[in-house]
């Protein structure tokens, strides 16, 4: 593993079994939720995930977290692989790693007070105790843009907004060297949305934090990222540079995906061409055979139908899983 490298998932699998029967339960299928996907994320930098809702980006993140547990491959995390780990060996690697969620409202729990969520990780993984606490607690409000004030309310007394900022102020509280960000801003109003992704800009230079950003709208991904990973039906199909993905995407969904974002140029978004792709993407329970876009792809020959494309590298910083490239 490089020494640049803090984090690194290696054929990392979570298949989620389908069972049938009430007294004695059979497995009669299983989804794939996540199917052999290999990545890595450097210190310091961002990773965009992006891609269509049910591909897996979610449990991805949660498997990093060991909140999953992966069917088969490895998580290393500054060289330890957290898949071998017993669970008071996990726990005390996990104040390395913190998750912030989609929903604030939904990760928060509402009979505790503002000063008691961010506490709370102190109190289980820091010795910090009664004036001291009190005074890191007021510390990571105010990191976060809340006033001190605001220590004694619930959750129900902040907006949108400033509760994942307590989420976030929680996910700092034990100064963490990589945070899984599962898209913080898709909750939120578009203005509230800049604020939040500032923040984390903000405190990524400040901490020298390393993101796993995951998120839908591609226009927020190319701003906060570093490089982006495409992942379609449990598989990463094409990872690159921000700007060499966007500039010269090489796999099919990756194209399509991008003739979808709007341009704020009218003149410019009326003659550029939108690629459609047709139907719907297939069951995770009923994977096709070979490639899982070759269904959708408009580019697809024999090939496609019967081999799996592995994940390759085509340019320095660039592995696209395509038979086309």
């Amino acid at each position: 593993m490089p020494e640049d490298v803090l984090i690194e998932a290696k054929n990392l699998a979570v298949h989620f079994p389908i069972t049938k029967g009430i007294l004695r339960q059979r497995k009669v299928a299983e989804i794939k939720a996540v199917d052999g996907v290999s990545f890595f994320i450097r210190k310091g930098e961002t990773l965009g995930l992006v891609g269509e809702s049910g591909c897996g980006k979610t449990t991805l993140g949660r498997c990093l977290m060991r909140l999953v547990q992966p069917t088969d491959g490895a998580i290393y995390f500054e060289d330890v692989d957290l898949c071998r780990l017993k669970k008071e060996e996990l726990r005390s690697v996990r104040q390395g790693m913190q998750m912030i969620f989609q929903d604030p409202f939904d990760s928060l729990d509402p009979r505790m007070t503002a000063e008691e969520i961010v506490a709370e990780p102190l109190k289980i993984h820091t010795p910090i105790r009664g004036k001291a606490l009190k005074e890191k607690v007021a510390e990571l409000l105010h990191l976060v843009g809340l006033d001190r004030s605001m220590a004694g309310r619930y959750p129900h007394e902040f907006s949108g907004g400033q509760r994942q900022r307590l989420g976030i102020a929680r996910a700092l509280s034990i100064r963490p060297k990589f945070i899984v960000c599962d898209e913080p801003i898709s909750a939120l109003d578009v203005s509230i949305q800049a604020q939040i992704i500032n923040l984390l800009e903000d405190l990524q230079t400040e901490f020298n934090l390393t993101y796993l950003f995951i998120a839908h709208d591609l226009a927020v991904v190319r701003h906060i990222s570093h490089r982006v990973a495409v992942m379609y039906l449990g598989k990463i199909v094409e990872i690159a540079g921000r700007d060499t993905l966007y500039r010269f995407a090489k796999h099919p969904y990756t194209i399509a995906l991008l003739s979808a974002v709007p341009i704020p140029d009218p003149a410019v978004e009326a003659t550029r061409d939108r690629i459609i792709l047709m139907g719907e993407p297939p069951s995770p329970i009923a994977l096709p055979k070979g490639c899982a876009f070759h269904p959708r792809c408009p580019y697809t020959r024999e090939q496609c139908q019967e081999e799996v494309p592995s994940l390759r590298q085509i340019a320095e910083d660039h592995w696209v899983a395509c038979h086309l490239v």
